[in-house]
């Protein structure tokens, strides 16, 4: 027999009897304690090999039922059901089928058939069903303690959320960022040094920082650099006030210090204000900004050093409520210590900031000191991303003001990744336990807010005018009474100088189904959409004053046509030897070789010769072309286009095209022509935007602005689903991702996840605009 039982006053009378009998290499299987004791089923190791072999040995019969290994209820339950002998118990033969007692054990159709036949041996049975569990809580145990091969290839994937947990970098930030890597990538072998290259793009399009200097230094008023005690805000105050002297002079610049708590600070500040010749006050850390106005008269910048206070300290909340209790604007920034332990840095951003919001103020911006001394710039890195603030410079020693500099994403990633060196492949280290911080449900939509907003800032600086659009998102927030005023002042500032250099012109009649037409959209100078289209019933009447107006206006060069324009408008055009194509209808007559015919006659048996990808109806096609030289009936020389697009995959001819184009701009102006065809499908995409917008907005919206806004929505996309760069690659996936879910058509789906973030930005800002006391 296999399996014994012992019974014994205690468990170490009891184990020492299953020493005794079966030696230190015994199996438990079971134990349980009795009224009289503790009860162990145990089997002897050696027994293993021997049921093993046995079972081999034995005829095939069909399987009892197997039991989860570790099931140790049932294994009790029919120990107590057995029949014990003196010297070995017996078990019952177990069913294949849970029963209750009163149910009778269901019998086979083998049984019946043949009553003579002998029933398996209820031991053997037992012994075989423990053997099998025991081989798989062997495995089970063998595998859950084996040392992973340190040599074995961990990919990419588990490498890089190693390697962002010894940079510094939190599991949340990990996590967000290797969620959008590419499977291609993460596939890679390890000598491959693209998946590091995609993680340092992430990193630094993910961290926000002062885009123009210019802009920062040239708004007037005051800065107020707040952060708790040795941060280094007296030096850096220094250092920012000698940039506004270098830009406009000692007169209109002035310092001011609420520091009253530590010796000599007052004489430190005095000092620098002596070298720069700017006055120096000092301001009671109780009294507000406005008691000083009076002595700044003429001063345009202020920069305000405030005393040091632990982030702990309640009295934040007052410093800072008392600087934004005057009438005056202050711009406040946060200095953080790039070599504090991270946990400090995240309470020092949680309280100050809390401080701020108190206050009624914001404190998005934040400058990292003492870099020189960090040992890793990870942790602060990390910590400005998270909560989604921007870094306005960076101070990496004491000269004054040569050790500052405006903050630059790339570089400030390199020094992150460059300051320690990446855990050897394979290592199996867990990161430190992430400090307690906030609530689980906060940290989830604080990481969606983050993945918000850094979709929404990489838009800004990608896609021409989308600042302009969001600004049209925000009129319909706006009394519909205030709607039109406000969206003549956005349209007579749009586009920006050198914005714009081509116009897709639209068809001039109401979209199919529609009371509208689509709207005209500008190009920028590499020939992508912007953001914000002009409307067509804007646009003065006929082609050349339309033409004329864009080009006088806003510098427009390019002009894409959707019909050939009359002779007057050909003329100017000409005359001003601006870049226009013309598409154009198979019945249209040209002239060639001295014999007018028709476009489609021209072409009806020429060869396409020239191939191009194209991206048509959201999929990769190709443009077979072919071109002879024409001229109109006025004789203007021209270029007349035939094109085919055709399935890749089946062969199959999609559509087919024609163009006109002044001969003078030879066959470079292809690209013109594919430009063209691509916007094809912003029609369809406006229309899908408009019907959502309009169902959401209750009709509160002016029809203007929702088919800007719907338009708008549409050449972003378009923007992004024509781009065949790495950046326009990735917010395509984040912006993808926003759905949660994948999508047949990459177009409406892209369409669909941009008017989500949108709308969700929309939310966010009426949200913050609520009345706090409303608020329970």
């Amino acid at each position: 027999m296999s399996v014994r039982r012992f019974v014994g006053a205690t468990s170490r009378e009891v184990m020492r009897q299953v020493r005794d009998a079966l030696g230190d290499d015994a199996l438990i299987v079971a134990n349980r304690r009795m009224d009289d004791g503790v009860e162990i089923l145990a089997m002897a190791d050696g027994a293993v090999d021997g049921l093993a072999s046995s079972a081999a040995d034995a005829p095939a019969t069909p399987p009892p039922a197997r039991t989860p290994a570790g099931s140790y209820a049932q294994v009790q339950q029919q120990a107590q059901q057995a029949q014990p002998a003196p010297s070995q118990p017996t078990f019952s033969q177990p069913t294949s089928s849970q029963q209750t007692p009163s149910q009778p054990p269901s019998t086979p159709p083998s049984s019946a058939s043949s009553s003579s036949a002998s029933p398996a041996d209820p031991v053997a049975t037992m012994s075989e069903k423990l053997l099998r569990e025991m081989q798989d809580m062997r495995e089970l145990l063998a595998g859950s303690t084996s040392v992973p091969d340190k040599t074995t290839p961990q990919g990419w994937r588990v490498r890089l959320h190693q390697m962002l947990f010894d940079l510094g970098f939190s599991v949340e930030i990990a996590n967000e960022l290797l969620e959008g890597l590419p499977a291609e990538l993460a596939a890679l072998p390890e000598d491959n040094d693209q998946p590091l290259a995609w993680l340092r793009e992430q990193l630094v399009q993910k961290l926000a920082v002062l885009d123009d200097e210019d802009a920062f230094f040239d708004q007037t008023g005051i800065v107020a650099l707040v952060g708790p005690t040795g941060v280094g805000k007296t030096t850096t105050t220094a250092k920012l006030a000698a940039r506004f002297v270098m830009r406009h002079g000692t007169r209109p610049v002035a310092l001011v210090t609420t520091d009253s708590f530590r010796i000599g600070a007052h004489e430190q500040l005095r000092i620098y204000a002596r070298l720069l010749d700017i006055p120096m006050y000092a301001l009671d850390a109780e009294q507000p900004i406005d008691d000083l106005l009076h002595r700044l008269q003429g001063k345009q910048w202020v920069i305000v050093d405030t005393v040091g206070m632990s982030q702990r300290d309640q009295r934040v909340i007052e410093q800072i409520a008392h600087l934004q209790d005057g009438h005056s604007r202050v711009r406040m920034a946060l200095l953080l210590n790039a070599a504090s332990q991270p946990e400090t840095l995240e309470e020092v951003v949680l309280r100050y900031r809390q401080a701020a919001r108190a206050a009624g103020a914001g404190l998005d911006d934040g400058i990292i000191t003492k870099q020189d001394e960090a040992g890793r710039l990870g942790p602060v890195l990390d910590i400005v991303m998270r909560h989604g603030m921007r870094v306005l410079f960076g101070s990496h020693g004491q000269r004054v003001p040569e050790d500052m500099a405006v903050a630059d994403a790339s570089e400030l990633m390199s020094q992150a990744l460059d300051s320690a060196a990446p855990r050897a492949a394979g290592s199996t280290q867990a990161p430190p336990p992430a400090p307690v911080r906030l609530p689980r449900w906060s940290q989830d939509v604080l990481g969606q807010g983050r993945r918000l907003s850094s979709l929404l800032g990489r838009l800004r600086s990608r896609v021409g005018g989308f600042d302009a659009l969001e600004q049209c998102w925000d009129l319909a927030a706006m009394p519909g009474a205030v709607q039109l005023t406000r969206l003549e002042q956005l349209l007579e500032m749009y586009p920006a100088d050198g914005e714009a250099l081509g116009v897709r012109w639209s068809a001039r009649r109401n979209e199919r189904g529609c009371d509208w037409a689509m709207p005209d959209v500008g190009l920028d100078p590499d020939g992508a959409t912007l953001a914000l289209p002009w409307l067509q019933h804007r646009q003065p009447a006929g082609w050349q004053q339309r033409v004329k107006t864009l080009t006088e206006r806003d510098g427009i060069a390019v002009h894409l046509l959707p019909t050939l324009p009359d002779a007057a408008t050909c003329d100017w055009l000409e005359a001003g030897r601006l870049t226009w194509v013309s598409q154009s209808r198979g019945a249209q007559r040209v002239y060639a070789d001295g014999e007018r015919t028709s476009l489609r006659q021209l072409f009806l048996d020429s060869t396409l010769t020239h191939q191009s990808g194209v991206r048509f109806r959201a999929r990769d096609m190709q443009l077979w072309n072919v071109y002879a030289e024409v001229s109109d009936d006025e004789g203007r020389p021209m270029l007349a286009w035939y094109g085919e697009v055709c399935d890749p995959e089946s062969a199959k001819t999609v559509v087919r095209r024609y163009w006109l184009t002044p001969r003078r701009l030879g066959a470079e102006v292809l690209s013109l022509l594919i430009t063209q065809l691509q916007g094809e499908g912003l029609a369809a995409l406006t229309r899908r935007a408009f019907e959502q917008i309009r169902n959401d907005d209750d009709g509160d919206v002016s029809a203007e602005v929702r088919l800007l806004m719907a338009s708008g929505a549409a050449a972003v996309v378009g923007h992004l689903d024509m781009a065949d760069d790495e950046a326009a690659a990735t917010l395509r996936r984040d912006l993808l991702a926003l759905l949660g879910a994948r999508r047949r058509r990459r177009d409406t789906a892209m369409l669909d996840a941009l008017l989500y973030a949108l709308m969700a930005r929309d939310a966010i800002r009426q949200l913050g605009s609520v009345n706090q006391e409303g608020v329970v």
